[in-house]
């Protein structure tokens, strides 16, 4: 019995490294990029809304989707805009060197861009130093993107 759990823990170990190895956090079973919700909309209506899986759009891996054509057509001329930063990656797990998945739940636009955290204690320790944070985060994302695949 003992040997049973040793394997099937051993089997559970590659899927919680493999969910975050991606150069976009997703969805393992759908390919969904934060959850499915409207990366737009964080922006445009300043809250967490679900998009539509009429208003699809494939970008970098991952499928996103959108409450209206508007927002998908707004996404399309500008993914580097609307889309987390990061990846998807908590900022400041990045500016430790590690590739945490961020939660879609907890969000925050500074400085025009979106950010998405794992809990709200790393959210908080952004936002008491945000310049550092950031200044930390940018320096080890290219060590950190090396770690994740294409």
């Amino acid at each position: 019995m003992l040997a049973a759990a040793a394997l099937a823990l051993a089997g559970a170990v590659p899927v919680a490294i493999a969910a975050t190895t991606e150069m976009i956090v997703v969805d393992w079973h759908s390919g969904l990029a934060i959850d499915g919700y409207d990366p737009v909309a964080f922006f445009t209506d300043g809250k967490l809304l679900a998009g539509n899986a009429e208003f699809e759009f494939h970008y970098g891996g991952a499928v996103w989707r959108f409450r209206n054509v508007g927002n998908r057509e707004a996404f399309a001329e500008r993914p580097d805009i609307y889309m987390p930063q990061f990846g998807g990656y908590d900022p400041t797990g990045v500016a430790r060197g590690v590739a945490l998945s961020g939660n879609p739940n907890i969000w925050l636009i500074s400085g025009q861009r979106l950010y998405l955290f794992y809990d709200q204690a790393r959210l908080q320790k952004f936002t008491a130093d945000p310049d550092q944070v950031m200044a930390e985060a940018e320096h080890n994302w290219p060590a950190v993107i090396s770690t994740l695949s294409p």
